[in-house]
């Protein structure tokens, strides 16, 4: 149990760290797109560093699915990705990432950069840990020779 809160803490500090830097990052590329003349008013910038926040929890939080054994792995995937594609859908309407001025098809072209993005992101962790787990196996195989 003690290890499942700390690796659920490690993941929430870890989605969140990454949502806001790919926030970060989306900013500057708008900023430097909109030569400089990238407004928000009316808290919109405060929206979205808190609706990046509920992103990152979004995806951080259901890996906690990953350590469920008797799942299989294609449901376990199902379940993190489609509560965090969730999240990010209903945060990218309520903060406007999604929708407003933008014309559908702008709409579905940043959705699906953006769930992308998510996607890459989740196999960069999967190979990580896949490789851990070969070097891990390997090492107990030579302890047992």
């Amino acid at each position: 149990m003690k290890s499942t809160v700390k690796d659920l803490l490690i993941s929430i500090l870890v989605s969140i760290g990454m949502a806001m830097t790919i926030f970060c990052l989306a900013g500057i590329v708008f900023d430097i797109g909109f030569g400089g003349h990238f407004n928000l008013e009316n808290y919109r910038f405060t929206k979205m560093v808190l609706g990046s926040a509920f992103v990152g929890l979004g995806y951080g939080v259901p890996t906690v699915v990953y350590r469920k054994e008797n799942l299989p792995l294609p449901i376990r995937i199902i379940i993190h990705m489609g509560i965090g594609t969730a999240i990010y859908i209903a945060v990218a309407f309520a903060v406007g990432w999604i929708g407003g001025s933008a014309t559908a098809g702008q709409g579905i072209l940043i959705a699906g950069i953006q769930l992308a993005v998510a996607f890459i992101i989740w196999l960069a962790f999967s190979s990580y840990y896949r490789t851990q787990a070969k070097k891990m196996n390997e090492k107990i195989q030579e302890l047992k020779k």
